[in-house]
């Protein structure tokens, strides 16, 4: 596998996806989009996700070019909560597969989507995530998203991006949409 990455032509880099502001998650399915029409995989592990919403559909019309497993519960911890151990069980899980498809040869981008806020629950450590990206082949890209991407995380990255809100119509009272924003 590793001499049909070389055949990809270029090395691959850690990208962040943080912020307060909408688009983080969409931005890293972008990629995978992209990444499709060349025909290259992305494997996407969503840390506390764990409901269906319509990317999951997309996705499925779009394997075996871009594979999703999600790790949360049924719903999304929310800041409100205390996670649980079976929040963290998953949460190592979760790393443990991403970490299994990124050494697999099969795949050119790896997208640990919401993984900053599993770190700001403690559901995984820090050091954890950063020996993740020490083992990172130099043919894969690697994406990180999710709010409060600690220090050490956005210091290791190559291209950071924070999404800022600037105005939201959640302000006003309109509900996620269908097919918008679930």
């Amino acid at each position: 596998m590793e001499d049909e990455r070389k055949n990809w032509g270029f090395k691959g880099t850690i990208q962040v996806y943080t912020g307060n502001g909408k688009g983080k998650t969409t931005a890293a399915l972008g990629l995978a989009l992209r990444a499709a029409g060349y025909g290259y995989k992305t494997y996407m592990g969503q840390f506390l996700k764990g409901q269906s919403y319509g990317e999951l559909k997309s996705v499925k019309k779009l394997s075996p070019l871009i594979t999703l497993e999600q790790f949360g519960r049924k719903g999304f911890l929310h800041v409100t909560e205390r996670p649980g151990d079976e929040d963290v069980r998953r949460a190592r899980l979760g790393l443990r597969k991403c970490q299994a498809a990124m050494l697999s040869g099969k795949y050119r981008i790896i997208v640990l989507d919401e993984i900053n806020v599993a770190l700001h629950f403690q559901l995984l450590g820090e050091k954890d995530v950063l020996a993740f990206l020490g083992q990172k082949p130099d043919s894969v890209e690697i994406v990180l998203t999710g709010r409060y991407a600690p220090v050490s995380i956005i210091r290791r990255a190559d291209l950071v991006t924070e999404m800022k809100e600037k105005k939201h119509y959640y302000r006003k009272g309109l509900a996620a949409r269908k097919g918008i924003e679930k």
